[in-house]
């Protein structure tokens, strides 16, 4: 069973925190990105999300 937590988010209002497992290649080795962590850093981050991700069409 998964613990993720489905939170219903609309057009214009903050994003939630959170958490995700990363690989990065440049340094090629695992890692967690939270995106507060990339607010403080001052760094801009795009969000992006579709339902049918990894499907065959």
């Amino acid at each position: 069973m998964s613990d993720c937590q489905e939170t219903r988010l609309k057009l214009g209002h903050p994003v939630p925190d959170f958490e995700i497992d990363t690989y990065d290649p440049a340094v090629n080795n695992f890692g967690k990105i939270s995106l507060e962590g990339q607010k403080s850093a001052g760094k801009w981050t795009i969000l992006f999300f579709y339902p049918a991700d990894f499907t065959f069409v």
